[in-house]
């Protein structure tokens, strides 16, 4: 069933489209056309959501209808828009675009792109040698079926082992085995999360968390992050939980993506308490845990202060080691656990024993790959910084203590322009907007350290060019941009 998006929505996604930088030669109906575009490229409008009449949008928007027909007619002939008579008009994937490694659909031409709009890091050297470890291991399951819906007992052992060093006493019954940190959030919701729901989320926040509540049709609520280094105000956080009541929140408590911040201990404390006295649960997840850089202590997990099984923590091997390695994790009670099980046998099974026991083998390295991961993230991150000072010195942005992501606070709200035209130079930006609700954010931009320096020190050159053509008159072709499923 095709969904549909009401012309106030679309109204709110578009913000000020209108008055963009850079666009005053550009007809209202091709800006239109191009911010529509725009909201495809960074994930903010999905592929088949049936848009709303010309007429609706038009009153929404407050402008002609012709301006809206105009626009439409635009997308239609580049392929983002499909329409039928008595039908509507829907999102669509134009033909000459593909999958990247990100998500994202982008054009099959852009092979060169320098991609700042994943934050994650190559594989490191010992991924091979695990890898052939591995398989040396793998003939022990292969006299069972190899269905193993909470994960093999090795792997499981030595995820609870990491939280036992943590601080946080662990057993293999409390870990459940994922296909990834995402396919553990999907999990945990479908548990946990009834269809209107209230769910209370940082912002900004992680992008795909938002869209994996948008399917379980929550009812968001949003608590806002400084763009400084103070992260979360407490009163704030603890009245939204305490008034609100959601049914579930979602927070990044350590190295907070996008915007890096580090949660401290006795918020943490608080949290959960709170979180007890509103019958909220607390899905925490845990992805960026093991990369503190400059020697930052990281506080107790926030399950340390959990007694009433109300923290269920969600991790996974894709930021510390590869995203192509497909494991992820959750940490709950055991009897939270096997009901978790019992949900996922509907879904995917298991997780490929073979990942597995690749991860049993990089886990018993850990200490060495994630301090060379660490060491890694620091000289990028320091080259990120220094290429920023000296190209966009009024850009503003709070030195990050861990993590792998700078969140910057432009020169106005031009992110969503600048991401546009970043791609016809080659570098694929996240504009804020992707990582809040309805249009918020324009003034912000994440850029990921984890490319190697050299591209980090171009892409911020290139940037930093068509940062400045925005402010001079537009070009009068507008590019295709990239569009996310």
């Amino acid at each position: 069933m095709t969904s549909q998006v009401r012309g106030i929505q679309l109204a709110r996604l578009l913000g000020q489209w209108h008055a963009l930088p850079g666009r005053r030669r550009s007809p209202d109906y091709a800006a239109l056309a191009g911010a529509v575009r725009g909201l495809l490229a960074d994930g903010r409008l999905p592929l088949g959501v049936r848009l709303p009449a010309e007429r609706e949008l038009a009153q929404a928007l407050k402008i002609s209808r012709t301006t809206v027909t105009a626009a439409y007619r635009q997308l239609r002939e580049s392929g983002h828009l499909a329409s039928r008579r008595g039908a509507g008009s829907w999102t669509m994937l134009p033909g000459n675009h593909r999958v990247t490694s990100t998500g994202l659909w982008t054009p099959l031409d852009d092979v060169d792109m320098i991609d700042l709009g994943i934050a994650a890091l190559a594989a490191p050297p010992e991924l091979m040698p695990a890898a052939r470890a591995a398989t040396e291991d793998l003939p022990r399951y292969l006299g069972g079926a190899g269905y193993h819906p909470t994960g093999i007992v090795e792997l499981r052992e030595a995820i609870a082992q990491s939280y036992t060093e943590r601080g946080l006493a662990t057993s293999p019954d409390q870990i459940m085995v994922t296909s990834g940190t995402q396919h553990a959030l999907d999990l945990v919701l479908r548990l946990a999360l009834s269809p209107g729901a209230g769910v209370l989320v940082e912002s900004p926040t992680y992008p795909n968390a938002l869209a994996a509540l948008a399917a379980r049709r929550a009812r968001i609520a949003t608590h806002g992050l400084a763009a400084d280094g103070a992260g979360w105000d407490t009163d704030l956080l603890l009245g939204s939980i305490r008034q609100g009541r959601p049914k579930l929140a979602y927070l990044i408590p350590e190295f907070q993506n996008p915007t890096g911040h580090l949660m401290a201990g006795e918020l943490r404390e608080r949290v959960v308490a709170a979180a007890h006295a509103a019958g909220t649960d607390l899905v925490v997840d845990e992805s960026f845990v093991s990369l503190p850089l400059d020697g930052t202590p990281v506080p107790p997990p926030v399950a340390t202060f959990d007694r009433h099984s109300r923290v269920i923590s969600i991790g996974g091997m894709s930021k510390p080691y590869w995203g192509g390695l497909r494991i992820g994790w959750v940490r709950a009670s055991a009897p939270q656990v096997q009901r978790l099980a019992a949900a996922r046998v509907g879904v995917d099974m298991a997780s490929p024993v073979l990942d597995q026991l690749v991860a049993v083998h990089l886990l018993a390295e850990a200490a060495g790959i994630v301090a060379d991961r660490q060491a890694q993230l620091t000289v990028q991150r320091d080259a990120l910084l220094g290429a920023l000072a000296q190209r966009l010195p009024d850009w503003r942005v709070t030195v990050p203590r861990g993590g792998v992501t700078l969140w910057l606070e432009l020169d106005g709200p031009i992110s969503s322009a600048l991401a546009r035209a970043a791609e016809e130079v080659g570098v694929r930006l996240a504009p804020g907007p992707r990582f809040g609700l309805d249009g918020t954010l324009e003034r912000f931009l994440r850029l990921p350290f984890t490319l190697p320096a050299a591209e980090l020190v171009d892409a911020v050159g290139r940037i930093a060019a068509v940062r400045y053509d925005l402010d001079r008159a537009a070009r009068r072709q507008w590019r295709e941009p990239t569009v996310i499923a």
